[in-house]
């Protein structure tokens, strides 16, 4: 899997550790976005026909391929709903937090 791992940030103490552009280089998160969502998107493997349109319109990219359909990585999940809108299998189902 190709998932993001989170990495410290250590504050520069001086004006010349400060990095000329972005602190990290692309797919790298410095913390985890779950505490806040309030759904979260189910997957029914199923019904997923491993299309990976849901893969492809993550805004977060937490949406990975697996052999024959996708998983999520709900410790950067932040719960908006694309996935599960644009989903034309309609395998994901958003469930609000605290309900099983």
């Amino acid at each position: 899997m190709n998932q993001p791992k989170p990495q410290p940030f250590t504050r520069p103490t001086r004006l010349d550790d400060f990095p000329v552009g972005t602190c990290f280089s692309a797919g790298h998160l410095v913390e985890t976005n779950a505490s806040w969502r309030s759904a979260t998107p189910k997957i029914d493997l199923e019904r997923c026909t491993g299309c990976q349109l849901c893969y492809l319109l993550c805004p977060e990219g937490v949406i990975f391929k697996l052999k024959d359909s996708v998983g999520i990585d709900y410790d950067f999940c932040k719960g908006c709903g694309i996935c599960a809108r644009h989903c034309k299998a309609k395998a994901i189902q958003m469930i609000r937090e605290g309900v099983r």
